[in-house]
């Protein structure tokens, strides 16, 4: 099979990826992509990655914001605060499942740089002489179904306009404690995942300039070989 510009690329990424990590040296390096550009079919890129990592496939990118159908944990997270605090927030996989107890402490719950494997998220709230946070981006759907019971249970419900996106339902209940929910301003899960595909596209274009000036060198040096053959005939 004809080897296609994205094919060499590739190969040279995980050339570029064994150079970083020492498992090239320079020299090595550097006639491991002569080959690749000189590659005309699959069967001859193949053996240049043989003997390294990453030779089955094309290197993945991070994990996108949300990817359904991704394996993810089937057990509940629980997050529990008596007398305490405890907090979850950063870049984490949310589970299909989250329980929440605050009994005279407090929990929060960030999901504005969560990975979501599902699309639902279900977080059971319990607040008893404490509070619970609960922080989503913008642009996800947030729902509600939960009471005050001399404390306060406020969720700022809305739908999101994408059809796809992740839907955060907090249910539960504050007994002489609060509930808030509400997206974080300024956090948008697109915001990440143009992030990731912006490093992507940049990998990329660093990848094809590389290319190009090798392809420039090696047809600099075939013209140099054919100029000097040409001389030694003149010659002879």
């Amino acid at each position: 099979m004809r080897a296609s510009d994205a094919d060499r690329d590739r190969v040279a990424e995980i050339l570029r990826e064994a150079l970083a990590e020492g498992r090239l040296d320079a020299e090595e390096h550097g006639e491991r992509i002569d080959a690749v550009y000189r590659a005309k079919t699959m069967g001859e890129l193949e053996p240049v990655v043989r003997d390294l990592p990453g030779a089955g496939g094309r290197p993945q990118p991070d994990a996108a914001p949300y990817d359904y159908g991704q394996a993810s944990a089937t057990e509940d997270q629980n997050l529990v605060a008596i007398f305490s605090a405890a907090t979850r927030k950063g870049r984490w996989r949310v589970p299909p499942r989250i329980n929440a107890v605050a009994f005279f402490g407090s929990v929060e719950i960030d999901l504005t740089e969560a990975v979501f494997p599902q699309q639902r998220v279900q977080i059971n709230v319990t607040s008893v002489f404490g509070s619970v946070e609960v922080r989503v981006p913008e642009n996800v759907t947030l729902r509600s179904n939960g009471s005050g019971i001399l404390g306060s249970f406020e969720v700022e419900t809305h739908d999101a306009e994408d059809g796809d996106a992740p839907e955060v339902d907090v249910n539960g209940f504050a007994l002489l404690g609060s509930v808030e929910a509400k997206p974080k301003r300024g956090a948008w899960i697109s915001d990440l995942r143009d992030r990731l595909r912006g490093e992507r596209r940049e990998r990329t274009d660093e990848l094809r300039t590389e290319r190009r000036e090798r392809m420039d060198q090696l047809r600099e040096e075939r013209r140099e070989r054919w100029e000097e053959r040409r001389e030694r005939r003149r010659l002879g």
